[in-house]
């Protein structure tokens, strides 16, 4: 019962990780169908992370009252609900009314499967949890390319969403395992901390700066990925910009994929450093002027692959850096801050690039790397020294 209760958690997180990479797939697409100007993807994105971080400030009192598995089950609902919505958009403004419970679906049930993972189940299996994040998001702008190619954009959203629904029957379906399998589930009762309570704890603040700073990049490349091969390749094809979009997903998949067999060696800290060097090195190759586009796909694909277990290894060491009753309200502000990264930063950069080009997305990345790594590496410091 244990190991199917793992399958489910997976599945859910591949349903957690379809709509985020549907709207920098087909943004190119959309932006001529709405007549407005790139940027304005920043708007829509902001819209759904702002949503995500109501969730996820909401997801410790969720916690506390409900469990795990209904959780999941309600906002994978939400999230089937936002994207029929977008599916159904005709015109712009539309967008925004249907990004309210696709954001709202997120935050929770990322949350809520982080702390539990992470309370009940080791690093590898925290790493192969986002792992299957990425497959979702991998699987779907492929799906928007197949509905560029042979029907419309709206159609990509429709299709995901009818996967997202088989998604959602199995977690309803699956309720009977989160009480039978080996974990304890329920709620966590009143002696988890609250919000205010856990901002106090040292080294939080600085995690969570650090949290926003890789949620930052990893969004910016979510959303602005198939715009930077439009506008710097102009001669690709809408099919191959729109299936461009998949790369960083395939990077953190794999990225994952391979800390899942590691991660028990190296340690939650050691991964995280190796996969920073390896998100900068990608980013060096995205930097370079060549002709083409193969080195800077590849350099995406590095990229992604570097940031694969950063992600992963920040939430898996919340209830050993911070305490078990602190775990929950820290994962739901590290959620909240990552979404502040989310909402804010791909909106600036739609900003910068409508000004001054998108040839400077590779920079705009390797900031937010660097200052991700710099607010871990001081985090490390205020924390009881711990294996690396």
């Amino acid at each position: 019962m244990a190991s199917l209760l793992i399958a489910v958690i997976y599945l859910a997180f591949v349903g957690l990780g379809l709509p985020d990479s549907l709207l920098g797939s087909a943004w190119p697409t959309m932006q001529a169908a709405f007549g407005v100007p790139s940027s304005y993807a920043g708007y829509v994105g902001m819209t759904i992370a702002f949503m995500t971080i109501l969730s996820a400030l909401a997801s410790p009192k969720l916690i506390r009252k409900l469990s795990t598995g209904w959780i999941v089950a309600a906002s994978t609902a939400l999230t089937v609900a936002g994207l029929i919505g977008f599916s159904l958009s005709s015109r712009y403004w539309m967008l925004f009314i249907f990004a309210i419970p696709y954001g709202l679906g997120a935050g929770s049930v990322d949350a809520s499967l982080n702390h539990y993972v992470a309370n009940h189940y080791s690093s590898s299996v925290m790493n192969f949890l986002h792992c299957f994040y990425g497959l979702g998001a991998v699987i779907s702008p492929n799906i928007m390319a197949l509905a560029l190619r042979y029907a419309r954009w709206n159609e990509g959203y429709r299709w995901t969403a009818y996967i997202q629904t088989v998604i959602l029957a199995v977690c309803v379906l699956s309720m009977p395992l989160w009480k039978q399998g080996g974990t304890q589930d329920g709620p966590e009762g009143e002696d988890s901390a609250g919000i205010a309570e856990a901002l106090r704890v040292p080294g939080v603040i600085l995690t969570l700066l650090g949290f926003f700073a890789y949620c930052a990049g990893e969004a910016t490349c979510f959303l602005w990925t198939s715009s930077y091969f439009a506008g710097t390749r102009p001669d690709m094809s809408a099919e191959l910009v729109a299936s461009f979009g998949s790369l960083i997903f395939g990077g953190l998949m794999l990225g994952r994929l391979i800390s899942g067999f590691i991660s028990g060696w190296l340690g939650d800290r050691r991964l995280i450093r190796i996969g920073v060097a390896v998100e900068l090195a990608g980013i060096a190759l995205i930097a370079l002027p060549l002709k083409g586009y193969a080195v800077a796909a590849a350099g995406f694909l590095i990229a992604g692959t570097g940031m694969g277990p950063v992600y992963p290894a920040i939430q898996h060491m919340a209830p050993a850096n911070f305490g078990r009753r602190n775990s929950a309200a820290v994962i739901g502000l590290q959620m909240a801050s990552a979404y502040v990264g989310s909402t804010f930063m791909p909106l600036i950069f739609g900003g910068i690039q409508q000004r001054v080009g998108i040839g400077i997305m590779p920079l705009y990345l390797a900031v937010f790397a660097v200052l991700n790594i710099s607010m871990l590496e001081l985090t490390y410091k205020k924390l009881p020294r711990q294996k690396a």
